[in-house]
């Protein structure tokens, strides 16, 4: 069994051994296995167009536990897929950003059936575009630092989203300033001091390169706000902008630690009915959107892990990258088809790779260790939403950190990117954001008489987000 194992994987050809890849596989889902308590806590508060909410209910985070289920469920189907097909040391689950997308600025303009079918759409384009070898062109097609101010403004959104969630931002409700700190401009509640304490901790944990940091910020950070529920018994907010509750879970210790994973979202997916609901221009926008953040991230993170693994070829291209590509569109597919968003590959595999992962055993190995999450779903239902969100403050930072790569003395591609980077949080829209900096771009480009350095598929992008900017008027002036 040892030897079939080390030679399908080619693990001693790889410079490795199978403990080093168990171990590596470990150290993968320790970092990232907090994508199981985000991913419902980004989902399960938003209801969509008839106020109904994910996972089946009319209040906030009725779903919650079933969105666990699902997300950890997928995430160790398309990582175990990612190991034995492609053989190479990266996982896959719900991504971030497209997560948040998908909720904020998809399913409030349909229902939760209608955006997870644009995301099975996505996935099926994107797989196509893999196998005719299409992707490159699109790929090509928009400048890099245009693609590393979307990864900077979804870091920034995701930011905005916990800080809100934790009560230490809120509406003042006032014209100006809109937003503040806290209640009257001062932090009030406990629950806002457990979430100060959380980040706290995430902070000093990950400066201090401790694997699973995340994970273990958000227990600790759960057990604190425990001790404080049994302390202060602190009510839930119910909604209320000014409440010092909590502002989803209340903290507690289950009935049941393990329970039989309810996987009712499974196939929960409407493949064409955002177009009945939103039209096709606005539902091919969308679409493109969820594309765009898929296409590139994966290419990247693909790209980065290699590097770090040393198996990258003379090109900079990893082994297998054509089958690598193959599994993460399915990845799409399937987020979309288990009704937990897109799935994509994580950049954060690169600890098991920095613990000595070089094969896709330590894939296989995460994969497994997420099947077995989906029996703890009661535990995830009493983790409170200011325990989790401090990880999104830290995610958002973490890709925020490539500002860097962004060249601010050319204004051919700064103001775009600004633009991009600034919209996504303050229009509390990801497709507000890409689209402006994508005009952006192109009149630059223009008025400074460079048009021949535009790619022919900027301008057909360009102008569907034209469009999806003038939807309202165009559509008026049609009626």
């Amino acid at each position: 069994m040892t030897s079939t194992i080390e030679k399908y994987f080619q693990i001693s050809q790889r410079g490795s051994t199978i403990a080093r890849e168990v171990r590596g596989g470990v150290v993968t889902f320790l970092t990232m296995a907090y994508i199981i308590v985000l991913n419902p806590i980004i989902l399960a508060g938003v209801a969509d167009e008839e106020g109904k909410f994910l996972g089946g209910g009319t209040e906030p985070g009725s779903g919650f536990a079933t969105i666990a289920v699902c997300t950890a469920l997928v995430a160790g189907v398309l990582t175990i897929l990612m190991g034995v097909v492609a053989n190479f040391p990266l996982a896959l689950a719900a991504g971030l950003g497209l997560n948040a997308f998908v909720a904020y600025s998809v399913a409030t303009q349909m229902t939760w059936a209608d955006a997870m079918g644009l995301v099975v759409l996505e996935g099926i384009i994107i797989l196509v575009l893999v196998l005719t070898g299409f992707r490159k062109a699109v790929f090509d097609a928009v400048p890099a630092q245009l693609k590393t101010a979307i990864a900077v403004g979804i870091g920034l959104f995701i930011t905005f989203i916990g800080l809100v969630d934790a009560g230490f931002i809120r509406t003042t409700g006032n014209a100006s300033p809109p937003i503040g700190m806290g209640i009257g401009g001062n932090l009030a509640g406990w629950p806002v001091l457990v979430f100060c304490i959380g980040l706290l901790i995430m902070i000093a944990l990950y400066s201090r390169g401790v694997p699973g940091a995340i994970l273990i910020g958000i227990a600790v950070t759960t057990v604190i706000a425990g001790i404080v529920q049994w302390l202060a018994d602190v009510p839930a907010s119910g909604g209320d902008a000014t409440s010092k509750g909590w502002n989803l879970n209340v903290p507690g210790w289950p009935e049941n630690v393990v329970a039989k994973p309810d996987f009712s979202l499974l196939g929960e997916f409407s493949l064409f009915g955002s177009i009945e609901r939103v039209g096709f221009v606005t539902a091919a926008l969308l679409v493109f959107t969820l594309l765009l953040a898929d296409f590139f991230d994966t290419m990247g993170t693909m790209t980065a892990i290699g590097s770090e693994a040393k198996l990258n070829d003379a090109e900079g291209t990893p082994p297998n990258a054509q089958r690598i590509l193959v599994v993460d569109s399915v990845a799409a597919i399937a987020g979309g088809a288990g009704g937990v968003s897109s799935n994509t590959s994580y950049v954060e595999s690169a600890a098991g790779v920095g613990d000595g992962a070089r094969t896709g055993l330590a894939s296989v190995v995460t994969g497994v260790l997420f099947l077995l999450s989906t029996f703890f779903a009661p535990l995830v239902e009493h983790i409170p939403n200011e325990a989790a969100v401090p990880a999104l403050v830290l995610v958002g930072f973490l890709m925020m950190s490539q500002v860097k790569g962004i060249d601010w003395d050319d204004i051919e591609i700064a103001i775009p990117a600004f633009l991009t980077i600034v919209l996504m949080p303050f229009a509390y829209s990801i497709t507000a954001g890409i689209g402006a900096g994508f005009i952006a771009y192109v009149l630059i480009k223009v008025v400074k008489g460079k048009i021949a350095a535009l790619h022919p598929l900027m301008w057909i992008i360009t102008a569907m987000f034209v469009l999806y900017f003038a939807i309202d008027p165009v559509s008026n002036w049609i009626s």
